[in-house]
């Protein structure tokens, strides 16, 4: 069931691309048009079941995990494991997508004139106001906007308190939490049967309405993000084969749907039940599970940070700007700061670029000229940060949980890679007289 799902989802991702393409040929603008609309009905139908099961996915399993653990002090020490690989590897990574456009020297040669509006809102993010929000004033509030900081503080708080009641006798309320869980596992299930009707009507109406126009003019600026992110994925599970060994195939194998699904939809959102169950299969607890991913997905954001860099590099050469390599420094340091406060932000990368870049004299209009072209991008770079987020969580349970779960997993799945090898065998045949 597993592969015929992946498959599914894959088939689905092809025939979009070859349907939106068809589409955008063949049909009238006006058509065109009308069809957009219908596909992207269909995808927002899609997202708003995802978001709808993300809250209460999200609080059950944090708080089942935490309730069932034999004592609460880990929490501290797996919040700062998680945070200094974070922001190391935001800062590796910020590094690399500012070498990268500079190697491919991207841009250059596109001689953009300065002048007209960024069509987007260019206010700089408000740091304090981001601080201030991760702790939620209404759980019900946070719940509703799925806001996965504000629940996970909440969920911390309240697993931690169970914890300390299930230790007294009490559990009933962790009895019904972890109910619930099963629940929302169930329910999860039955939403990605529907993903690759989400997968389809995602990328079809993304190439239905620009088709490979974008492609052609923008085309050195896009083939050359996406082979630096493929060179990132590679050091990216060069990474997780150094911490997991072999497991880390595996992992990438897990892996692969997920990201597909936040490929087509651009959503991480989208991804995230998936992603869950897949790290579950491959042996991370529940409690560590549910603990990072929430802080992977606000302050673990590869391929964004990676596309910021190179984009900033993009305008620098497109304008012809002179800027030394201190201030791209700068720069770059200042899209690292800022990116950890755009989660929940939709397209929260080209905001972040839009409120940085013009302060170092990269003209606002140029955020403009990333929009035409930012659904193509948008969609690797969510892809990306399904990747990073997935080998994180992976690394810092192996080291976290101290168990051997991850041995059982790979013998289980082993175990079970026999059986379907040796049921699927023909039978022998035996010579008739």
């Amino acid at each position: 069931m597993k592969n015929k799902s992946t498959m599914l989802i894959l088939a689905a991702l092809v025939f979009g691309i070859v349907s939106g393409l068809l589409f955008h040929w063949l049909l009238p603008v006006d058509t065109r048009g009308s069809v957009v609309a219908v596909l992207d009905t269909v995808t927002h139908m899609f997202l708003n079941l995802i978001k709808m099961i993300i809250a209460p996915l999200i609080f059950a399993t944090l708080v089942s995990g935490i309730a069932g653990a034999a004592k609460s002090g880990g929490v501290g020490k797996l919040f700062g494991r998680s945070m200094v690989w974070f922001l190391s590897a935001s800062v590796l990574v910020g590094a690399f997508g500012f070498i990268m456009a500079h190697v491919l020297n991207v841009g250059a040669g596109l001689h953009l004139m300065p002048g007209g509006d960024a069509g987007m809102e260019t206010k700089p993010l408000d740091y304090q106001d981001f601080i201030t929000h991760i702790i939620p004033t209404s759980v019900f509030a946070a719940l509703a906007a799925n806001n996965p900081l504000q629940i996970l503080v909440f969920g911390a708080l309240f697993g931690i308190a169970l914890l300390n009641l299930r230790k007294k006798g009490r559990s009933s309320i962790a009895d019904a939490i972890d109910e619930l869980m099963g629940v929302m596992l169930k329910v999860t299930g039955y939403v990605m049967r529907v993903a690759p009707v989400g997968v389809f009507a995602g990328i079809a109406a993304a190439f239905t309405a620009q088709g490979l126009d974008a492609f052609a003019t923008y085309a050195a600026f896009i083939g050359g993000f996406y082979v630096s992110l493929s060179a990132l994925w590679v050091i990216m599970v060069a990474v997780a084969v150094a911490f997991l060994g072999r497991a880390a195939f595996r992992l990438v194998r897990i892996v692969r749907e997920p990201m597909v699904i936040a490929f087509a939809t651009s959503s991480s959102e989208a991804a995230l039940p998936k992603l869950i169950e897949g790290l579950t299969k491959f042996g991370i607890e529940k409690r560590t599970t549910g603990f990072v991913l929430p802080l992977g997905y606000s302050f673990n954001v590869d391929g964004s940070m990676m596309y910021m860099t190179f984009a900033s590099v993009f305008l620098i050469n497109a304008y012809g700007i002179n800027m030394d390599l201190g201030q791209q420094i700068a720069m770059t340091a200042m899209l690292l700061l800022s990116s950890k406060g755009m989660a929940g932000v939709p397209r929260g990368s080209l905001v972040v670029v839009a409120a940085v870049v013009p302060a170092f004299g990269i003209p606002a209009a140029g955020i403009g000229v990333l929009l035409v072209i930012d659904q193509l991008l948008d969609m690797g770079r969510t892809a990306t940060n399904i990747l990073g987020n997935a080998i994180a969580t992976a690394v810092i349970g192996r080291k976290h949980d101290k168990s051997t779960s991850f041995v059982e997993a790979s013998r289980a799945e082993a175990s079970e890679d026999a059986k379907v090898t040796e049921d699927n065998r023909e039978p022998e045949r035996v010579p008739s007289h």
